[in-house]
């Protein structure tokens, strides 16, 4: 292993803190009821998350899922918008409407936000790649999803469609094995959802979700194909550590597989590579704090701007 492997490591790591620093402001604000929605916590994912956004261009469409943040700071959005959003202030991405992550948008990035209903991410990937394809931008549409939505009818409807038309949309499951409270072999009857992207003319791979050098590296062969015009899908194999949602304690859900997702913790996992490559401990813990300083500080920010007046409410509306 060389230097650059140790920097590249360091940036993932660096990605990785900084998505779960953001989090932790998140679950505080949603614990404290500041934050009335519901957030789903993304803990355990975030190697998935930063290790696709690592490969991808800053305008290359991306349609996030609902659980976790790390998507939306790793493809460059500034923390001070999504906490906006979150503490329902003109400064956010959505001009004060809140809604927290579910409608972040930051389109400079290519920040395209995510579906209003569960599955929609399907077509709406379809539709952008369309548009690249059309307009003949060098493009490609990244849809992230959990094995849940796979089970929805627009995953076969949009997916016959790129794969015929070769469009350049890059589909990544994240699959955690919980269907909210459902095993997922329970109401899919399987633990595998990339045979189904294959059947359809998908490049496909699995990956080890965990292993965030493993996702990235796994993302850089799927997103070139994409943009050669082969629909390409990953499916990341990964361990939800929280709820389904902020306040849920899972009790539908055995103590030790919680445990086996603590221990197989992308950030620990990357921490263990780092020292094995050479670096610190100092190297890794100030990363660690630094990220929590930013976010400590994007939060600041955030309440400096105002709550909307009730006009806002009007605005954008067109029927």
């Amino acid at each position: 292993m060389s230097d650059q492997d140790r920097a590249d490591l360091l940036a993932l790591y660096r990605q990785m803190a900084r998505g779960r620093a953001l989090e932790d402001r998140v679950n505080a604000l949603t614990n404290s009821r500041e934050f009335r929605g519901f957030f789903h916590p993304g803990r355990g994912q975030e190697g998935i998350q930063a290790g696709v956004c690592s490969v991808l261009r800053k305008d290359d469409y991306l349609l996030y899922a609902h659980r976790g943040l790390t998507y939306l700071t790793a493809k460059g959005m500034d923390p001070v918008r999504i906490l906006g959003d979150f503490l329902g202030r003109v400064g956010g991405s959505t001009g004060g409407l809140g809604a927290g992550t579910v409608h972040c948008v930051d389109v400079e990035n290519g920040i395209m936000g995510q579906g209003g209903t569960l599955g929609s991410s399907f077509t709406l990937s379809a539709g952008l790649g369309l548009a690249s394809q059309v307009l003949k931008q060098d493009r490609i549409a990244t849809a992230f999803f959990g094995d849940g939505a796979s089970a929805r009818g627009t995953f076969l409807e949009a997916g016959v469609t790129i794969a015929a038309w070769k469009l350049p949309v890059l589909w990544i499951c994240e699959n955690n094995g919980w269907a909210v409270s459902a095993r997922l072999t329970d109401v899919q009857g399987t633990d595998d959802i990339a045979p189904r992207a294959a059947a359809l003319g998908f490049y496909t791979e699995v990956v080890d979700g965990q292993d965030v050098r493993a996702v990235q590296a796994a993302a850089r062969r799927a997103s070139e194909k994409a943009r050669a015009g082969q629909p390409a899908f990953i499916e990341a194999k990964t361990s939800r550590v929280e709820g389904h949602y902020t306040g849920d304690v899972q009790p539908y859900r055995d103590k030790d597989d919680v445990a086996q997702a603590k221990e197989r913790d992308p950030l620990l996992l990357a921490q263990t590579q780092l020292i094995e490559l050479g670096a610190s401990d100092a190297d890794v813990s100030s990363i660690w704090d630094e990220a929590v300083a930013e976010m400590a500080a994007a939060e600041d920010r955030a309440r400096l701007s105002p709550e909307p007046t009730g006009d806002r409410i009007f605005e954008g509306l067109w029927a």
